[in-house]
């Protein structure tokens, strides 16, 4: 059973940049077919697909973000990271981790994620 865990600070001043890192285990992050996905959603909204790296290392962006968030990985760790730079009190919101096992990957994608972290509260305040 995969399981991910988010890990990252919990506040991040304006104009700083955001990172969090996702660790995965029960699987590998180069196994086949498998998409991992930074999603988040903001106080009283709905949740809004960020970008994903896949099991070879390419790296997919939701193009509203993508000027300002960078997805990376460490196979070595069985971990991947985001990074949202430039941050405002709009980017406050939970963020999730998450992973898709499939054939029908596409951006933005429309599938169900099999496999979900917790998530973790990131407030962008002064």
């Amino acid at each position: 059973q995969v399981q991910l865990q988010e890990s990252g600070p919990g506040l991040v001043k304006p104009s700083q940049t955001l990172s969090l890192t996702c660790t995965v285990s029960g699987g590998s992050i180069t196994a086949n077919d498998y998409y991992w996905s930074w999603i988040r959603r903001p106080p009283g909204k709905g949740l809004e697909w960020m970008g994903a790296v896949d099991y070879v290392g390419n790296t997919y962006y939701s193009p509203s973000l993508k000027s300002r968030t960078s997805i990376s990985r460490d196979t070595s760790k069985n971990k991947f990271s985001l990074q949202l730079t430039s941050v405002t009190p709009e980017d406050t919101a939970e963020y999730f981790c998450a992973a898709y096992e499939g054939k029908s990957w596409s951006v933005p994608p429309k599938v169900m994620f099999d496999y979900w972290g917790q998530g973790t509260q990131v407030t962008v305040s002064s």
